[in-house]
C-alpha cells in the first residue's frame, strides 16, 4: 500500500516530536530537519492536533510536542485517520441473481487484506519506531520472558 504524502509527513512530523520528547518543536524546526514546505506542515500539524496526536502553544516558547506517550500512538489509528480513501464506507456484500460476482467476492478479498494490514500496524506505536530494537523483538516474537 503506498501512503499519501500527508500521511508521510503526518509519521515524520511524529518522529520527530517522539526523538525530541520534552522539549516543543517548531514547524519551522521540522520544515528544515526533512525539507518540508511550512504551509504543508501546518495542515499536517492542525490535523494531528485536531487528534489530539499533538498539542500546540502559541507565541514565544511555543510550539508543538506530543500530547500522549509514544507508546500509546498507534500506528494504524495515525494512518486510518490520515488516509481518507481507507475509510470504505461500501463494506456490505451482495448477492445478484446469480449468486455473487467475481467482483464482489475480489472486493471482499481486498477488504480482508486491508483488515489484516490495519491489524499488523495495529500492533506497533511510536515508541516501536523511536526504538527499533523493540520492534525487532516483537516481529520475532522474542518478548522477554520472565524469569
Amino acid at each position: 500500500m503506498r501512503l499519501t504524502r500527508f500521511t508521510d509527513y503526518s509519521l515524520r512530523v511524529l518522529i520527530h516530536l517522539g526523538q525530541n520528547n520534552q522539549d516543543r518543536v517548531t514547524i519551522n524546526q521540522i520544515s528544515e530537519t526533512y525539507d518540508i514546505s511550512k504551509n504543508h506542515l501546518m495542515k499536517v500539524v492542525s490535523n494531528l492536533t485536531r487528534l489530539k496526536f499533538v498539542s500546540a502553544q502559541r507565541g514565544p516558547g511555543g510550539g508543538i510536542q506530543l500530547n500522549r506517550l509514544p507508546k500509546d500512538i498507534n500506528l494504524d489509528d495515525v494512518i486510518l485517520n490520515t488516509e481518507k480513501h481507507c475509510h470504505d464506507s461500501d463494506t456490505a456484500v451482495s448477492a445478484g441473481q446469480h449468486g455473487i460476482s467475481a467482483e464482489t467476492r475480489l472486493k471482499e478479498l481486498l477488504q480482508n487484506a486491508m483488515k489484516a494490514y490495519f491489524d499488523t500496524l495495529g500492533r506497533f506505536t511510536l515508541a516501536d519506531v523511536l526504538d527499533p530494537e523493540a520492534e525487532i523483538m516483537q516481529l520475532l516474537d522474542l518478548e522477554e520472558k520472565a524469569a
